[in-house]
Order: C-alpha cells, then structure tokens, then sequence
C-alpha cells in the first residue's frame, strides 16, 4: 500500500490573489501546494477596441512611422494588432512595424511578434528593460522616432532616458487599468489583511498594488493596511517594478529572481513554512501556521477563536498563561471567562491531542513544551 502524500508546502496558509489576468493560472498553483486562495482583483482592465487614446496613438504613428518599437507583453502586443483590426487599421499597422527595429523584451511578447508575421531585431536575455534601454543608448537615440508599448506598470527613468538621449518617445496605452467594477472581494480582502487572516497576499502588476492602497485610503484603512503588511502578513510581488507602489510606501517585499508567475509561487512556498512556528510539546511536533497546526506531519484545521489562543500560548510556550490574558486574545469576546473554556475545548478537539495544553487549575493553561526535547530539538536543528 502506497503512502498516503503529506500536506503541501502553502496546507493551512491563506494567500490573497490580487490579479485580474491569470488569476485563476496564479491560484490554481497556490491551491495545488494547499494554500486556501482568497481572489480580489484590484483592478479592470479598459477593452481595447473601446480605447481612444489607443486608436489616436496607432494612427500618429502611421501618419509619422517609428525607428524602434519596444514591445513589452505578448498580451498588449496582441490585444494591439487585435484592435487595430477592428478599426481596419490592421494592415496599415502590421505593414509600418516591418518598416521598425522592433525590440521584444522576453520570449512571450516575442512569440506574439512571430505570431503576427513580424520579426523582432533583438530581446534580451535577462527579461529587463533595464538591458532593453542600455542597447538604445548604446545605439544612440538621437533624432529617432521610439514607440513604446506600455503595460500598466512605471518604466521609472526609461522614458525619461531616452528623451534625454535625444530620442522622441511615443507611448503606446495597449490597456488601461480601471478599479474594479465589483469592489466587493477587494474590500473582503483588505479586512482580511487588516484582521491578519491571510498569511500573504500576492501582487503581479504595479496598478493592482496601487488600486489597493488607494481602495484602503478611500476606507479610512491605510495605517491598518500598512501596518498589517509591514509586520506580520507576506507581500510577494511578481518583480521589482511591481513592487515600487508598495516600497514607496515603507513596505518590505520579496520577489523572485524570474519575474513568472511559477517562481513568485515557489518563493511563496519558501517564505510562508520559514515563518511558521515551530516547538516540541507532549512527545510531538507541532508547526503553527495561519489557520491550522501541523501535528507530527498530520495537518489539523483550527477555528479562528483556538488558533488566537494558540498563538497566545506559544509566545511563551511553557508558561503559564492566565485566563484573562487568553480573553483579551479572543476576538470580541467581552468579559466572560467561560468562552476561554469553550474556545479551548474546541482547541484540542481540533488538534486531536489534547495533552498538548495542559489545565493549571486556578491559573490558566501552558503548553506542555519539555525543556529537554526543546533542547535536543534545538540542537538538532
């Protein structure tokens, strides 16, 4: 008979996902390592066909062709081609880039190049605009007509590099980001932030960060926000660029090496195990995460109520903690004693070892941690 596979990596955490595309993609692989996914998209994105700014670009650049296009997402670059299609431009368009040195920043907007019977010049190896803008310089820039697609996210200092370097830059909007239409999930997620019911919350674009600080300012939240973000839950961001709204507001964020959506989950299912807490008690090893235990491996789900009480335990594992300390842990709980004993009964059912927190009659409860197995463990680790 073959093993029973154990919990995931994310089993017991709650990640929020703030992604309007690929969000079901971004989810999809939180859950399948056991994260439970809270989606709130921070923002809409505008239909391009419906876009005016985008028709009044496409059609300057017909009028004056460009030297160099920077295409940046094989989305944008798509959904461009796509809408200049719908306004029977399409031709015109495809015919005025071959007439470019076009210029793809990774291998997916490249494909999408391909894709549309062109042919990109040159795309870096590292994914970076930062490579992207030294080859223009390097080139020289000067009296030449750049186009750039832009994608939603600050280019901070490219555009201003090239104009500096003599170039005359066009933006191209592909989309638009919009606040939502729905701002139910955004708010439900931001009062699970501010609650510490989410252990991490994800964001793979710059205008979806700013959409939620800008949703918790309207709110009167910003400060909880802030605070929750800074101190106790996870910010991952997709890369660096994404994470400038956020940084800009004091806020610590990790991204991985690869700005893809697979890393950002690996990274995740680094992070979020690291910071569990973990102690030997009763002869077991217990690994507290957001809202369930591990007990030896096994993964026991626990109410809101018994893992605030847990936590209360554990930030002095050993020592006795009085019962009105444990109330004043226990959310909206008043003044009666008697839900401690109800919150903890309900406790140890959920972690199915009861002999984990012992009952000090008259005093309160301790964990039953064993000074010897924490120090065998400890040199152990």
């Amino acid at each position: 008979m073959r093993d029973q596979p154990g919990p995931g990596p994310l089993a017991g955490f709650t990640v929020g996902v703030t992604a309007a595309r690929r969000a079901d993609e971004l989810g999809a692989l939180l859950e399948r390592r056991g994260a439970a996914v809270q989606h709130a998209p921070a923002l809409r994105i505008v239909p391009l066909s419906d876009d005016t700014q985008l028709l009044s670009t496409t059609r300057q650049l017909l009028d004056e062709p460009p030297h160099v296009v920077v295409a940046t997402t094989a989305i944008g670059f798509r959904g461009w081609v796509e809408a200049a299609d719908g306004w029977g431009l399409g031709e015109a368009l495809l015919a005025t880039l071959r007439g470019a040195e076009i210029l793809a920043r990774g291998p997916k907007v490249k494909g999408a190049i391909r894709a549309a019977g062109l042919t990109e010049e040159w795309s870096p190896a590292s994914e970076s605009m930062a490579e992207v803008l030294d080859r223009l310089l390097a080139e020289g820039v000067a009296g030449r007509r750049v186009a750039i697609q832009l994608h939603g996210e600050p280019l901070p200092g490219f555009i201003e590099s090239l104009r500096a370097a003599g170039a005359e830059v066009v933006g191209v909007p592909v989309y638009r980001w919009m606040p939502p239409a729905d701002l139910g999930p955004l708010d439900r997620l931001l009062d699970a932030v501010v609650a510490r019911s989410v252990d991490a919350v994800t964001f793979t674009s710059a205008p979806a960060a700013a959409s939620m600080l800008s949703r918790a300012a309207g709110r009167g939240l910003r400060e909880e926000l802030l605070a929750a973000l800074a101190h106790d839950v996870l910010v991952a961001c997709v890369g660096p660029v994404t994470a400038l709204p956020l940084q800009a507001e004091g806020i610590g964020t990790l991204a991985p090496e690869r700005f893809r959506l697979g890393p950002l989950v690996q990274l995740v299912c680094h992070e979020l195990p690291a910071r569990a807490r973990v102690l030997p008690v009763a002869g077991r090893r217990i690994e507290i995460r957001g809202q369930a235990v591990l007990v030896d491996g096994e993964l026991r789900p626990v109410p809101p109520a018994g893992m605030s009480l847990l936590r209360c335990l554990a930030r002095r594992p050993g020592w006795v903690v009085a019962r009105a300390e444990l109330l004043r842990a226990l959310p909206g709980a008043g003044r009666d004693e008697h839900a401690v004993e109800t919150a903890m009964a309900r406790l140890r059912t959920a972690l199915g070892a009861p002999k984990l927190i012992q009952t000090v009659v008259k005093r309160g409860y301790r964990l039953s941690l064993d000074p010897a197995a924490d120090a065998k463990y400890a040199a152990g680790r």
